[in-house]
């Protein structure tokens, strides 16, 4: 068979393994609690507090919308015209305009583009967050946090064009193949050094200090069967209000954080709860499992983007022979673009049935709902969230349940409905 007929196999086996994952890997027995029983939660927070927090997502739907709508519209611009080509030649030509020169300040400079012109946006985001008392930060720390941000997405995505232009010029019919296990490679590689590397350049991580609380949480995932070393506690507060809690990492970089804001304005059995959460990851491997199908998801999208490559009018809109040719980093903009619509809402959905099942693993670790309950109310109130957000946002970017469906799971937990 010819390369191409192996990548169209390549592909499918890629996607129905995707489709298998995804199958028997993610709690589908999970819904939404009832809508009654979400509306009878919603009638118990206080309306004041409801209020505030639509009040706050409203303010920030502009900067979100706006923002989303300019980069897939730049991204589209420069990938389906010229333009793209012009600008990686006229970036890379003080350097000589060699093929490593379009790859690094060529790519840099789009991915620079972008970002400038959606900077108005992300501007917005902040000040409405000062406004509304829930950032910490002045504008020199929140232009900081943003070169960093963009520094570490640039030495990533550096890593990852050289990675893609080499292969490709070294082996024209099957850098699909070396291009898919670099990808997947890649996803690998970060979640393990996501913890120790990244994390750290934006926050500052210390050990939660010895007490009855640290004590109690130790003993909590020792109860779960699940081996932390140490819960740490990262200083949020330097930047905001909100209160969280995560898990990342696997292996030996797992680890449970804690923001030091959660320990401020939360009460012990309420922390204890939110940990109990994390731990629901840990024990289900859900960094494990998304790592997967994100190793999965790359290495098809690799293969993917070979078999479209190969379409001329595509090529000929983008101003270049091949996609091997740096000029096409615009191409691949507005591919990525437009692959990230289509699965935004995908991931949303599994996040959401991830999430849910995390928080049965809290309740039935705690057998706490009282307290459980007491924390979805805080979280809603201190992180100004709207309890019960419009159905088709929520759908699409929703992440984690909304808090009236997490009370109302809580509510149902302690009537004996597990």
């Amino acid at each position: 068979m010819t390369s191409r007929n192996w990548a169209v196999v390549t592909l499918a086996v890629l996607l129905v393994a995707l489709a298998v994952a995804v199958a028997l890997l993610t709690p589908w027995q999970r819904p939404p609690a009832p809508r009654a029983d979400q509306l009878a939660a919603l009638r118990d927070l206080p309306a004041a507090e409801v209020a505030r927090g639509r009040e706050f997502a409203a303010s920030l739907r502009p900067a979100r919308y706006g923002s989303l709508l300019l980069a897939l519209v730049v991204a589209l611009i420069l990938g389906l015209t010229p333009l793209g080509a012009a600008v990686v030649t006229w970036a890379a030509r003080p350097l000589g305009g060699g093929w490593l020169a379009r790859v690094l300040v060529g790519g840099l400079v789009l991915l620079l583009l972008a970002d400038l012109l959606t900077l108005p946006f992300a501007a917005w985001r902040h000040r409405a967050l000062v406004r509304y008392g829930l950032s910490t930060q002045d504008w020199s720390g929140w232009a900081a946090d943003l070169a960093k941000g963009y520094a570490v997405g640039a030495v990533i995505a550096a890593i990852a064009l050289i990675g893609f232009y080499a292969v490709t010029r070294w082996s024209p019919a099957w850098w699909w193949a070396w291009g898919a296990a670099g990808a997947a490679t890649l996803v690998v590689l970060l979640s393990f050094v996501l913890p120790v590397l990244i994390e750290p350049v934006f926050n500052k991580f210390t050990p939660m200090p010895a007490g009855a609380q640290r004590t109690e949480l130790l003993a909590l995932a020792e109860r779960d069967g699940v081996p932390v070393r140490d819960v740490l506690v990262a200083d949020a507060s330097r930047r905001t209000r909100a209160v969280n809690a995560y898990v990342s990492g696997f292996g030996p970089t797992r680890r449970v954080v804690v923001y030091d804001t959660l320990l401020r304005e939360a009460t012990p059995a309420e922390v204890a709860s939110v940990v109990a959460h994390e731990l629901g990851h840990a024990k289900d491997r859900d960094v494990f499992v998304g790592t997967l199908l994100g190793a999965l998801g790359s290495a098809a999208a690799v293969v993917a983007l070979f078999l479209l490559s190969g379409w001329g009018p595509l090529l000929r809109a983008a101003g270049v022979p091949s996609v091997a040719d740096p000029r096409s980093l615009g191409m691949l903009l507005a591919i990525a673009a437009l692959a990230g619509v289509v699965a935004t809402p995908v991931q949303a959905l599994l996040s959401r049935l991830v999430e849910a099942r995390a928080d049965a693993h809290a309740l039935a670790l705690t057998n706490d709902p009282a307290a459980y309950e007491a924390m979805q109310r805080r979280l809603a109130s201190v992180n100004l969230a709207d309890p019960d957000p419009p159905w088709p946002e929520h759908r699409w970017f929703g992440s984690h349940p909304s808090t009236v469906e997490r009370i109302a799971h809580a509510r149902a937990y302690a009537r004996g409905e597990r």
